[in-house]
């Protein structure tokens, strides 16, 4: 009998490349079931999305209850129940009661078209200014601001919208010192201002407090805290792009919180509704009060299933379980980096926030070993462990469990990566 892989070759495109060949029918907790009938531990999270574990119970419970209620009314025909108290819940967390207001729509991509959006409105300034090595989206205007790969852009140059980007400070693979390599990144913003554009034409600056795509590089706090001060010096608009960072991600429900630095926008989804698709822009109210009805828009955003998991996923993310996250990430940190000890030939670092943490590595010289780190994932998933690369040049193995990991599942995977570890050394040794 063919496999779900080899169905699929006739019948969808290649264009969204996936990271494994790999079919499976149910999920649980860490662990997805495959169509080979074999557990595999997953530490992929379907891109830090099943947050509180695939299927949670509670969340799965709360869905099938609004199933039965309604399944789509349309957030701008009629107001129901779930898309309200979700949004009051929402807001709640992120500031003062009022403080802010909340957009839903349905993926990461739209939430950070509607964040930008919102900014070119309320400002009526053309600027956008994002980081290299970024990812934001693959839509047009998202792909114009998304810098870690050259293949999101390739044929669509010549209509996506300018953008400038400048360097995100990358601690890790530098010679200089952390500050001065925060200097650099802000004084690369500095020449953009007097060279490029001035700031008054700046309608906002988007930045991920964790680069995702671009490594899992958590920025500096002292570039976070410095571009909240050019901006609120400039009336440029903040916007911090949490869509992988959300969510108990870093340890706090949002890493805004890690780092004690308020953005005047902020984009979520991914962990939003642990596996429904839900996305949320959410904006101060003195903005979003500004913003037009007809502006934006959309059929299913904010859908009630979606938004009944939403709640729960709040519910679930209360004080005891992000601290527990903060201590498993730190417990799981710990072990990455006793795996550094023991290869430090190929690992460069270990680095991360909560449950977001990531290994880089590179030679003794300093290059990439983007062949390395696809040969231990491909090993790790013979061994039923799911991982993913990031970083631009896929060099960087990211780890991203559902955040009710237990250590004995992460010493399960730091056993199985050490091993494959092991075993790419020793086929490059063959192959030399």
């Amino acid at each position: 009998m063919a496999t779900l892989y080899e169905r699929s070759l006739n019948v969808l495109p290649p264009v969204a490349a996936r990271a494994t060949k790999l079919g499976v029918t149910e999920g649980e907790g860490c662990y997805l079931i495959g169509e080979d009938g074999e557990r595999y531990l997953d530490f992929a999270a379907g891109v830090a999305v099943a947050n509180c574990g695939h299927n949670n119970p509670q969340i799965v419970a709360a869905i099938e209850k609004q199933l039965h209620k309604l399944v789509h009314g349309g957030h701008n025909v009629v107001y129901y129940p779930a898309y309200i108290e979700l949004a009051e819940k929402l807001t709640a967390r992120v500031g003062k009661v009022g403080e802010y207001k909340v957009y839903f729509s349905n993926s990461g991509a739209e939430a950070n078209e509607g964040a930008v959006k919102l900014a070119l409105s309320v400002t009526k300034r053309p600027g956008i200014i994002a980081f290299n090595s970024s990812f934001h989206g693959r839509t047009l205007l998202t792909a114009s601001m998304t810098a870690s790969s050259a293949a999101y852009r390739k044929n669509y140059e010549a209509v996506l919208p300018t953008v400038y980007h400048v360097d995100f400070p990358d601690v890790y693979n530098t010679t200089l010192s952390a500050d001065e390599e925060i200097e650099r990144c802000l004084k690369q913003l500095d020449l953009l201002f007097h060279n490029v554009i001035v700031p008054e034409r700046v309608a906002c600056i988007v930045v991920e407090p964790v680069q995702g795509e671009g490594g899992y590089l958590p920025a500096p706090a002292k570039f976070l805290e410095k571009l909240r001060k050019i901006c609120t010096d400039n009336g440029i608009l903040l916007v911090f792009d949490e869509i992988q960072t959300g969510f108990g991600r870093t340890g706090r429900l949002f890493a805004k919180d890690v780092y004690g630095v308020q953005p005047d926008i902020m984009t979520l989804a991914k962990g939003i509704a642990n596996g429904i698709p839900l996305s949320a822009v959410v904006g101060k109210t003195e903005y979003m009060d500004q913003w037009l009805p007809g502006a934006h828009g959309g059929t299913f955003g904010g859908n009630p299933l979606a938004c009944a998991a939403g709640i729960e996923v709040l519910k679930i993310m209360d004080e005891d379980f992000l601290e527990n996250v903060r201590i498993i990430g730190t417990y799981f940190r710990q072990e990455l980096e006793k795996l550094h000890q023991q290869f430090p030939n190929v690992i460069s670092s270990v680095r991360g926030i909560g449950l977001m943490n990531a290994c880089e590595f590179r030679s003794v010289s300093k290059e990439p070993l983007t062949q390395l780190v696809a040969d231990i994932r491909e090993k790790a998933l013979a061994k039923n462990l799911i991982l993913l690369n990031c970083g631009v040049n896929h060099n960087v193995i990211r780890l991203i469990p559902p955040l009710v990991v237990t250590k004995e599942e992460i010493n399960q995977s730091i056993a199985i990566i050490k091993s494959s570890i092991e075993q790419s050394l020793e086929k490059e040794a063959v192959a030399k």
